[in-house]
């Protein structure tokens, strides 16, 4: 039934819970599986482009290739493989972009990010996704 899946991660729990299913809906129909890390730079754009911001963004980058780095193991750990991506902007926006340029049949993302506070600063990356997309997306709570 689908062809390709993307994934989007966090690196918080309900990312992982999404991935966990990302990774089981690709086994059973044999697609493609993308998972991708967006480093949310709204949260620091104000921010003076100074040292400060490069490390709060080499922070961010670093947990994202970590994140990612260890969503291509567990997949590679059941059959699975993954091409990872990184990507930087509006979560939402950067998930659905990347969706339209890889043209998957699914989008898997968690129920909420690392925090309330995401939400309430940023609103619901998925709530924002599910609204957005032109493509069967799977929210997936944990």
């Amino acid at each position: 039934m689908f062809q390709s899946i993307l994934a989007a991660i966090d690196g918080s729990g309900k990312s992982g819970a999404a991935l966990d299913v990302a990774i089981g809906e690709a086994h059973v129909h044999g697609a493609a599986l993308h998972v991708v890390y967006v480093i949310e730079t709204g949260l620091f754009s104000s921010l003076p482009m100074d040292n400060t911001w490069e490390v709060i963004y080499g922070l961010l980058e670093t947990q994202g290739k970590e994140a990612l780095l260890a969503a291509a193991k567990k997949g590679e750990s059941q059959g699975v493989g993954i091409t990872t991506h990184i990507k930087q902007g509006h979560a939402g926006n950067e998930i659905l972009k990347l969706a339209t340029d890889l043209g998957v049949d699914l989008i898997v993302v968690g129920s909420h990010g690392k925090s309330n506070l995401d939400r309430i600063l940023l609103g619901s990356v998925s709530s924002f996704v599910v609204g957005h997309s032109t493509v069967s997306t799977l929210v997936v709570r944990s």
